[in-house]
C-alpha cells in the first residue's frame, strides 16, 4: 500500500437496512470500498489505512471527528467477545444508535461472530432473549424503575455492557439485586470504545495513571492519529488503580473554582448518588457574581430529597465550598453523545 495512499469517505445512509450497513462495514474494514462516515464530515478522503469516522462531542461539548482503522476496531470487538465468552453464532441486541461508536461496536462484534444483532431500536412489542446487549446508564436506571420489557429483556441477557458515561455503584447493586449482570465499561470514541471491563483492560490494553491522576491507554484498539511517540493516548479523565482495578474519578476538568475553593463536581455528584439512590443527579455550575461560579443541582426522579439533608452531606464531606447554590428538578438530564450528562445545557436552562 502507498505510504500516502487515500481512500474515498461515504457517509452512512439512513435508508440502509440493518443487514446492508453490515456487508458495508465489512467491506470497509478489509479496504474494499470507501471508508464510512456516521455523519456527516468535513472530508472527502482519509488515509487509506481509516475505516471508520465518528464525530463525537465526548463530555467537553467540542465535537470532533475520530478516524479508526480497521485494526482498531477488530481488535475491540475481538477483545470484548473474548473477554465476555462469546462464540460463533451468539446474539448481540443493538439498543444504541448507531451514529455512536457503542452501536457500530454491537455490529462489528456480531460480524465477528457471524451473526446480525436484533434490531431493538424503535421496535415494539417484547423484547426477544439474545446473549449479550450493550446499554447507558440511563437505560439502565429505566429498566429498574418501570420499563419491564427492557427489564427482563437485559435479565435474560447473559451480560449487559453498561457504559456511555459513569455508572454508580448505587445503580450496579440495584442490577444485581434484579439478576442483571451488568458489566461496566470505560472508554471513549478514540479508544474504539468501552477497552476496559469491571476496571480490567481487555486484552491487548494497557493502562497508566500520572502524577496529575491523568489516565492514558495504550493498545491496537486507540486511534492512529492520537497516540503518542511511544503509543498512549492521554484521556481527559482522572482515576487510580485500587486492588488491580481501575477507579475513574470523572473528568479532570470538572474540578471548578467556587468562593475562590477548589470542588470536583464528579465527587458531589458521587456522594449524593451514593446517599440518596433513588435519584438522578447533575452538577453543573453557572456564572455568579458572587461565588465566581454557583454550583447548581439537577434533580430526576420520583421522589423528592431532603434538600438539607443534602447540604448538611456535602458540607460535612467536602466542606462548605461544595454547598448548592441551587436546586433544579427535571423531567430528564439532557446528554451529548449517548449517556453524558451536557452539563453545559444544564446550565443554559437555568441562566
Amino acid at each position: 500500500m502507498e505510504q500516502n495512499a487515500q481512500r474515498e469517505v461515504r457517509l452512512v445512509d439512513p435508508a440502509w437496512s440493518l443487514s446492508e450497513l453490515m456487508a458495508r462495514i465489512a467491506k470497509a474494514l478489509v479496504s474494499d470500498g470507501p471508508a464510512l462516515s456516521l455523519s456527516k464530515t468535513s472530508t472527502s478522503s482519509v488515509p487509506a489505512r481509516t475505516a471508520l469516522i465518528v464525530t463525537t462531542t465526548g463530555s467537553s461539548g467540542i465535537a470532533k471527528e475520530i478516524e479508526l482503522s480497521a485494526g482498531s476496531l477488530l481488535a475491540s470487538a475481538k477483545a470484548s467477545n473474548k473477554y465476555l465468552g462469546a462464540e460463533s453464532g451468539s446474539k448481540w441486541s443493538l439498543l444504541l444508535p448507531l451514529n455512536h461508536i457503542a452501536g457500530i461496536n454491537v455490529l462489528i462484534r456480531s460480524l465477528e461472530l457471524g451473526t446480525t444483532p436484533t434490531n431493538l431500536i424503535g421496535y415494539e412489542g417484547k423484547y426477544p432473549k439474545v446473549d449479550f446487549t450493550a446499554i447507558v446508564p440511563t437505560q439502565l436506571y429505566r429498566a429498574l424503575h418501570g420499563d419491564e420489557n427492557l427489564l427482563q429483556h437485559l435479565q435474560s441477557a447473559r451480560a449487559v455492557l453498561v457504559g456511555g458515561a459513569a455508572l454508580t455503584s448505587q445503580l450496579r447493586e440495584a442490577a444485581k439485586a434484579s439478576g442483571i449482570n451488568a458489566i461496566e465499561t470505560y472508554g471513549s470514541t478514540e479508544t474504539s470504545g468501552g477497552c476496559i471491563y469491571d476496571g480490567v483492560p481487555l486484552d491487548g490494553v494497557e493502562i497508566s495513571i500520572g502524577e496529575d491522576r491523568q489516565i492514558s491507554i495504550k493498545g491496537k484498539c486507540v486511534a492512529y492519529q492520537l497516540a503518542d511517540s511511544e503509543g498512549w493516548y492521554h484521556t481527559s479523565d482522572a482515576g487510580r488503580i485500587e486492588d488491580g482495578r481501575l477507579i475513574v474519578e470523572g473528568r479532570i476538568d470538572d474540578v471548578i473554582i467556587t468562593g475562590g475553593e477548589n470542588v470536583s463536581l464528579n465527587s458531589i455528584e458521587q456522594l449524593i448518588s451514593s446517599n440518596f439512590p433513588d435519584i438522578q443527579l447533575a452538577a453543573f455550575v453557572i456564572d455568579d457574581e458572587q461565588w465566581g461560579a454557583a454550583i447548581q443541582l439537577a434533580i430526576v426522579g420520583p421522589h423528592q430529597p431532603n434538600e438539607a439533608a443534602i447540604q448538611e452531606l456535602l458540607q460535612s464531606q467536602l466542606g462548605p465550598a461544595a454547598k448548592i447554590k441551587g436546586f433544579h428538578y427535571l423531567e430528564e438530564l439532557p446528554t451529548v453523545g449517548i449517556g453524558k450528562v451536557d452539563r453545559a445545557a444544564l446550565g443554559r436552562l437555568v441562566q
